[in-house]
């Protein structure tokens, strides 16, 4: 359990502009042992092993609390359908919140009335991360297949976070679906080996922490469930966000264990991938973005590394457009890039380890990417999340807005504990500044995402 019901907001600057700001804080407390024992593939598996419960709040610009959501007349730690982490949290073009939590998707208003609550429509399991409230109306649901055979064989297993189901909000039924697993390469490996076993975004395992994963290691494994491994009913793809662009009515999703930004059309085709070269192989290595200094040149790379100011995205969380600053062939994509296994490895010293907020500049004619604006390298150690978190902007104020939201973290790997809670991070930036207009630090939380609400 965290040590107090809310986290202590601290804040460090507002400028007058940004005043009148209120921010949703989509945070979790404690996971109860109670909440863990459901498993969909033998021996772990399914979104409800990670039952966080909810702390979701609203905050102005002093750090006061203008709003919470008390949960409990809708969520049951000790229920399969109506338990599972808070996720997802978007405010509606008619001001709701639409959100997900284990095999459900919901909106309420802010007084509490509820206008849906269903459970996952039939063969999807498993909501988590993503619930996009698309301009057409519908919303993208993050979910999985609850009965996946493999081809060839008698085998079935329920997937790990790599399907996109598009439902009509009036109905709930399925519109349309994006089965990543037969979209993408699901056994491409060089991310899974580079990744840090020990925060595998919430699924956790104290006793891996600082350890890679070999091929050798990943050959071995032949159990099915929420652990890190090639192929469907594994945890391959760990997709966090999904943005319907409907300009050209297709998807943008972020794969954390891809480390890869990916946008994929109503046909099911993959237009273009955001992410090191590394590993992907043909059709998909066609497909790759190139990156370009800003007069449009291709900036020399070798490997995962390119000259100049370009990084790729490591094990990101959010890949959204920016509507307002994009047009036609030229897009502009917001991430926040956390930066484990960045450059495919891992550093000498895990206080090396920096994440940051990027802007891209993506032309979808030519092909190319081109890095415009990156905050948090500069910060180090003390801002890095190492999951979680968000990069977003926003129109009203011309802004981006970023969350750190397991920034400051300390962790006691012998105990399994926290001898230093996370200390989120809000941080607000005038459009491509190199400082923020605002930044107000929530300590004593552990952070999901936020946003600035209306």
């Amino acid at each position: 359990r965290f040590p107090q019901p809310f986290f202590d907001a601290k804040v460090k600057k507002v400028d007058p502009e940004f005043a009148d700001r209120l921010y949703l804080i989509n945070n979790f407390q404690g996971k109860s042992s109670k909440g863990t024992r459901v498993s969909w593939n033998n021996p772990e598996g399914g979104a409800l092993e990670w039952n966080f419960e909810p702390q979701v709040a609203v905050i102005d610009t002093t750090g006061e609390i203008r709003w919470f959501m008390d949960a409990s007349s809708i969520y049951d730690i000790n229920s399969i359908w109506n338990a599972g982490c808070f996720m997802g949290f978007r405010q509606n073009d008619d001001g709701q919140i639409s959100f997900g939590y284990g095999q459900r998707y919901a909106k309420i208003d802010l007084m509490g009335r509820t206008i849906f609550n269903r459970i996952l429509p039939d063969n999807y399991n498993d909501f988590s991360h993503s619930m996009d409230n698309s301009p057409n109306g519908n919303y993208f649901l993050r979910v999985a297949s609850s009965n996946y055979k493999f081809p060839n064989s008698d085998k079935h297993v329920r997937t790990v976070r790599d399907v996109i189901a598009e439902v009509n909000p009036a109905t709930g039924n399925v519109v349309d679906e994006w089965r990543l697993f037969d979209i993408l390469d699901p056994y491409r490996d060089t991310v899974l080996k580079a990744l840090d076993q020990g925060a595998v975004c919430l699924n956790i395992d104290a006793a891996k922490a600082g350890e890679t994963m070999s091929a050798e290691d990943l050959a071995k494994i032949h159990t099915f469930g929420d652990i890190l491994g090639t192929g469907p009913g594994r945890n391959w793809a760990h997709v966090n966000s999904v943005d319907h662009d409907a300009e050209d009515d297709s998807i943008i999703i972020s794969s954390r264990h891809q480390s890869a930004a990916i946008k994929i059309g109503r046909d099911k085709e993959v237009k273009w991938i955001l992410s090191s070269p590394v590993g992907w192989k043909s059709p998909w290595r066609e497909k790759m973005l190139t990156p370009v200094d800003h007069l449009g040149n291709p900036l020399k790379c070798e490997g995962s590394t390119c000259e100049g100011d370009f990084d790729y995205p490591w094990t990101q969380h959010t890949a959204f457009k920016i509507d307002s600053k994009s047009k036609g062939d030229i897009l502009y994509l917001s991430i926040f890039d956390n930066g484990d296994a960045r450059g495919m490895e891992q550093p000498a010293l895990p206080e090396m380890k920096y994440s940051r907020a990027v802007v891209y500049k993506v032309d979808q004619k030519k092909m190319t990417v081109e890095q415009v604006w990156e905050y948090g390298k500069e910060r180090g150690h003390a801002w890095y999340s190492p999951v979680t978190s968000l990069t977003e902007y926003y129109g009203d104020k011309d802004s981006i807005m970023v969350y750190s939201a397991t920034a400051g973290a300390e962790f006691d790997w012998k105990t399994f504990s926290y001898t230093k809670f996370p200390s989120p991070v809000i941080d607000e930036f005038k459009w491509l500044a190199k400082e923020p207009s605002v930044e107000i630090i929530l300590h004593g939380a552990e952070g999901y995402q936020a946003f600035p609400f209306d």
